[in-house]
């Protein structure tokens, strides 16, 4: 197969301690009227007043919505624009966590767009430029301050959804690691867990044949030659530094790897993208109303325990990136990988199983099934899914077996159409 290689990023990342205080220059440069979206708790800290005093210094007319809510309700979308709505800003500021960035890119599409988000749901939908986005991650994890993607909740539907279009990847991202000092224990290793399944997926997802369409047809083209170089420096920061962020909060070389790890991920997922672990955390975070971060960790070693047979090459590499010597075989070095990935989560308290999250015994079919509707995220898998895969996946998961997932036959391990593996 001939190489490809395809990355799409932001105009522009600010990585290190102390880029946070570019924000006001950075800012004024696109406009003199900012929209600032950002949650309670991070809005009362003096941090955030010091942030907006930045802006405020640069001659930026500050608006602020400071009540994103986690995994960001489609509601708040509109509310959030309604606000703005007004104020006519010229740049949209997020500041916080994952959901604090995607609501500042979903309120970008519809102040520039208008409609509603619904309207936007899937991908290439946005149809064209929105407002410029500055991304300020103030946690290690979704790496969506350089994405393609916004993830929302909407109540009539059980999963999550998602806008994906290259117009939404942040005009700026600012990462400054010093944001994520003290960032507590629990919500280390969730926000760590989500990284780490990023920077795996992209790197094992599907490869898929060459065309020159290929790029302007899809968001997530799938593994190639650019996404699988963030994906492996994101594996290997995070493999060495996310149990001692967790341990030691104020570390801050693990806190300046963390993030440099989780947006490496975000460069690999925002191009390659994720697939079945991701997938199947969708409908298991509606039932169980568990952090997305803590459900992909979960079931990270049963879809690469799924997906062995299909990618040992790129599971012995993620070892090595791991830590682990280069001299085994690669089906050593392979399990050596599912077992190490394991072993981090779980000494981070990662929960081992579904049954301990609190999934229902007989609700694992209906999670199945819900999973297999996540169309974007089933097809992004090396190894073919229907339902009966994904729940044998879900079942391993919620029991602890992933000995069962080994070599397992499934019926639709075919060459899928298109003759993508």
């Amino acid at each position: 197969m001939s190489m490809l290689g395809v990355l799409r990023g932001p105009r522009q990342v600010l990585f290190g301690a102390g880029q946070r205080h570019a924000l006001g220059t950075v800012v004024a440069s696109l406009g003199s009227r900012a929209l600032v979206c950002t949650d309670a708790r991070f809005g009362a800290t003096p941090e955030y007043a010091h942030l907006v005093g930045l802006l405020e210094q640069a001659g930026v007319t500050v608006t602020a919505f400071t009540e994103v809510e986690p995994d960001v309700p489609v509601h708040q979308v509109v509310e959030a624009a309604a606000l703005a709505a007004d104020a006519r800003p010229d740049v949209i500021v997020g500041m916080g966590g994952g959901s604090c960035l995607d609501l500042a890119k979903s309120v970008a599409v519809l102040l520039t767009h208008g409609g509603a988000p619904a309207d936007y749901y899937g991908e290439l939908r946005v149809p064209g430029p929105v407002l410029p986005v500055v991304a300020l991650p103030t946690t290690a994890g979704t790496g969506s301050e350089v994405t393609p993607v916004a993830v929302l909740t909407d109540p009539e539907r059980v999963s999550k959804v998602g806008i994906s279009s290259p117009h939404l990847i942040p005009h700026t991202a600012l990462c400054d690691p010093e944001l994520t000092l003290g960032c507590p224990p629990a919500l280390t290793a969730s926000a760590g867990a989500d990284a780490l399944s990023h920077a795996i997926e992209s790197f094992t997802a599907v490869r898929r044949e060459v065309t020159t369409g290929l790029a302007s047809e899809r968001v997530f083209v799938g593994k190639n030659e650019l996404t699988d170089v963030y994906a492996l420096l994101g594996i290997r920061l995070i493999a060495g530094s996310l149990q001692r962020a967790w341990s030691e909060p104020d570390d801050v070389p693990a806190r300046e790897a963390m993030m440099l790890g989780a947006t490496a991920g975000g460069f690999a997922l925002g191009t390659a993208g994720t697939a079945a672990a991701h997938a199947i955390q969708y409908p298991v975070g509606a039932l169980t109303h568990t952090p997305h971060g803590i459900g992909v960790g979960l079931l990270l070693p049963y879809v690469m325990e799924f997906n062995r047979p299909t990618r040992i090459t790129e599971l012995a590499a993620v070892a090595v990136a791991m830590g682990a010597p280069a001299t085994g075989s690669p089906e050593d070095l392979a399990d050596e990988a599912i077992d190490r990935v394991a072993a981090l989560l779980g000494a981070v308290g990662i929960p081992a199983t579904l049954a301990e999250l609190g999934l229902p015994e007989d609700r694992l079919r209906w999670t199945a099934e819900q999973a297999a509707g996540a169309e974007r995220l089933v097809a992004n898998n090396p190894r073919p899914l229907d339902v009966d895969a994904l729940e044998r996946i879900v079942r391993a998961a919620w029991s602890g077996d992933r000995s069962s997932l080994r070599d397992a036959p499934v019926a639709a391990d075919l060459t899928p159409a298109g003759g993508v593996r």
